[in-house]
């Protein structure tokens, strides 16, 4: 086969980070190279014409799934015509809903990620990419009335117990209770 060109190369790279960045949110970083160029539809040959490493493409797909996430803020504020309260209220109903607990791969990084992160540990890209991602996502969450951090805390919780005990009564409860509390003042 050929040399790919210089194009297809970057079309390829594109292809691999936003494969990864849902395979990570989906199956965490211990996911194999293998199975994520399979699921890219690449060679698992080409990975290292690609990438550094196994970490340098989780630095990268964490930044990928994080810039998402501050992309769909700010398309909420859009799609509010700039009133925060509504975009933050969306974004809280959507955040703890039965579709977003049931498709991880598609969903937030700061809860997909957040038990490979405190394992992984260290000073990763990853690890700084991921803080920043959690602070911009609770500044965009903070209100006059409600801090930030308490509000995504709340969130980010609830979803990863809701999944946790996904099957049982108890899921549904838990994304209610916390959409609840976190809407009631609103």
């Amino acid at each position: 086969m050929g040399r790919v060109s210089q194009a297809q190369a970057q079309e390829n790279r594109r292809r691999v980070v936003e494969t990864a960045s849902r395979l990570l949110r989906e199956q965490g970083t211990h996911l194999s190279v293998a199975d994520l160029m399979k699921a890219a539809g690449l060679t698992h040959g080409g990975f290292y014409k690609q990438f550094a490493s196994k970490e340098a493409l989780i630095d990268e797909a964490t930044a990928h799934a994080f810039a998402e996430l501050a992309r769909h803020h700010k398309g909420g504020l859009d799609q509010y015509a700039g009133r925060r309260d509504a975009a933050q209220r969306a974004l809280i109903d959507t955040y703890l809903s039965a579709e977003h607990r049931d498709n991880p791969a598609d969903g937030c990084p700061a809860a997909a990620l957040a038990t490979d992160m405190a394992r992984d540990g260290g000073e990763t890209e990853a690890r700084r990419t991921y803080s920043q991602g959690v602070a911009a996502f609770a500044d965009f969450l903070a209100t006059e009335d409600q801090d930030g951090i308490t509000r995504l805390c709340t969130m980010l919780g609830a979803l990863v117990l809701s999944r946790a005990t996904d099957g049982t009564p108890l899921s549904d409860e838990i994304l209610t209770a916390a959409r609840t509390a976190l809407t009631s003042t609103d």
